[in-house]
């Protein structure tokens, strides 16, 4: 297969899922599995084109978050939201430092079987999880995602943390974590889209870091194609995502995860991946 179609599907991949509690990663690894991408370059690709899909974020709220920025000064309310993302995003800056040796090398290894088992079962675990949140959360006590406590803010930056498990998603694990904690679904969905950014950023910027040395930049190309393809899908779904959680909930994903990981686990146990 070229190089430019695995990176339209790859992209395509990526904008689809990053903003739904299906796991993008998940779903990027096992595409690259399917795919027979096992050439290196392509795990800093998958980091990189993450970019298109915050872009897409940074586009659509672009008029909120500019008020933010220049409000700064002169806004407690300003200043309140923009230190909650921060709160929210400190705890995932500290797992990924401390432990990016080993989510590179082995969380995000789609070579053998090990690693698509993982993924698989944590895309099944994670929709029941999201099925049972649908039943049993809290009575939501919170509807503004720029208004929520520092306290509810760092709960939501550390259920994020579990999204260095691939197909946990990082979206699942940040709406998982606002439904737990009082949010209500709509407040949910878009707090994990503001967290989005600075953590996705932080993420491709730090792998560009540690990789820069070893990205072949003749690749270049690819990855432009990849991000923006990504910007694009991106952008439609989180266009869509609010008004349709907050009319069907989120049980439509949590059947897709579990549909996805259950034939992926099949497909292990037949050989076929």
């Amino acid at each position: 297969m070229a190089d430019w179609i695995a990176a339209i599907i790859l992209g395509l991949v990526e904008g689809l899922t990053e903003f739904i509690p299906v796991s993008s990663t998940g779903h990027l690894l096992l595409t690259q599995k399917l795919l027979g991408l096992t050439d290196p370059r392509w795990s800093s690709f998958v980091v990189l084109i993450q970019l298109g899909a915050i872009l897409a974020v940074v586009a659509l709220y672009f008029a909120r978050l500019w008020k933010v920025l220049i409000s700064l000064p002169i806004d407690p309310k300003a200043r309140h939201f923009a230190i909650s993302i921060l709160i929210a995003f400190l705890p995932s800056v500290i797992v990924g430092v401390f432990l990016y040796d080993f989510i590179k090398a082995v969380l995000f290894n789609v070579e053998g079987d090990t690693a698509v088992t993982v993924i698989c079962v944590s895309l099944i675990v994670g929709g029941f999880g999201l099925l049972a949140l649908e039943r049993f959360a809290p009575k939501p006590t919170a509807d503004d995602a720029m208004t929520l406590s520092w306290k509810r803010s760092l709960g939501v930056g550390l259920f994020q943390c579990l999204s260095v498990i691939p197909g946990v998603s990082r979206s699942g694990a940040t709406i998982a974590g606002g439904l737990s904690l009082g949010l209500d679904k709509r407040a949910a969905a878009e707090f994990s889209f503001f967290l989005a950014i600075p953590t996705m950023v932080a993420a491709s910027g730090w792998d560009i870091v540690q990789s820069g040395a070893t990205i072949d930049w003749d690749f270049g190309g690819i990855i432009a194609v990849g991000f923006i393809v990504s910007f694009i899908s991106g952008w439609i779904v989180v266009k869509a995502m609010v008004d349709f959680v907050a009319k069907h909930g989120f049980a439509p994903f949590a059947w897709w995860r579990i549909v996805v990981g259950v034939i992926g686990l099949g497909l292990v146990w037949a050989g076929l991946a």
